[in-house]
């Protein structure tokens, strides 16, 4: 990637070069997944990635488990204990202590439906066409056991696709894209201008979805961003004297 003049380029891996006034950074992220046999068989049909209404149907009145010790699985957890019957914390360490805000633990551990279960892992996924259980190890003793669930809700980190930014725009520890107000402010000093919302540490770059540190990491707020990053786009245009049209308009036929 590079700019000059307002103009950025982008060049593929095949070496085509494609030149833009503004770029729309929209690659996402690629979710950790547990090494168990017939995993892809269960994605959709008990095996969830996102604990929204639509995941949580499946487990009314039921038992779900969620694995992971960080602030995503610990949410998760919560907006399950509203209508599961039970809820089970995985965590292959001692405590939620080192990975978890203190705010979720202590919700957690005062909630009646919510167990933890430290120095456990998942060994394997029981169910025909949907799951029905899965096996756990308990690493203390080696002992292993059948859990009963509905769904098992996997909370264990995702890796951006950022790897082809080659360092070119500012992204936090883990590889998310930072934009506006998380950019740092040794990096909004340089710029000539404040960022916008969306925007990168490059003006005229914007970010959207999954890979933007601090998404919410949802299908229906991804679409938002994106929605709202067109307007971004254009004002920035319009700020630099390169937009050559009117602003996009809602319903306005293309």
């Amino acid at each position: 990637m590079s700019s000059r003049d307002g103009i950025h380029a982008v060049t593929f891996e095949n070496g085509e070069t494609i030149s833009a006034k503004s770029i729309i950074i929209a690659t996402g992220a690629r979710y950790n997944r547990l090494p168990l046999d017939r995993l892809a068989q269960f994605e959709g049909a008990g095996v969830f990635y996102a604990a929204t209404q639509m995941e949580a149907q499946t487990c009314v009145g039921r038992t779900a488990v969620v694995v992971g010790g960080g602030n995503s699985a610990g949410q998760a957890a919560m907006f399950l204990a509203r209508t599961c019957a039970r809820v089970n914390i995985m965590i292959r360490g001692d405590s939620l202590a080192s990975s978890m805000s203190r705010y979720l633990i202590d919700q957690i551990e005062h909630h009646p439906l919510i167990e933890v279960l430290s120095n456990t892992e998942v060994t394997r996924l029981v169910g025909d066409a949907q799951i029905s259980a899965v096996e756990i190890r308990h690493a203390g003793t080696g002992a292993m056991s059948i859990l009963d669930t509905c769904g098992l809700f996997v909370f264990i980190g995702a890796k951006p696709a950022t790897e082809w930014l080659g360092g070119q725009i500012a992204v936090d520890k883990h590889g998310f894209v930072l934009t506006g107000p998380d950019l740092p402010q040794d990096i909004v000093r340089k710029l000539d201008r404040p960022p916008l919302l969306l925007e990168t540490s490059r003006p005229g770059i914007f970010c959207v979805g999954d890979v933007r540190a601090g998404s919410v990491k949802r299908t229906a707020t991804a679409i938002g961003e994106g929605s709202m990053a067109v307007r971004l786009v254009f004002d920035r245009l319009q700020s630099t004297g390169l937009a050559a049209t009117a602003p996009p308009r809602p319903g306005a036929a293309g």
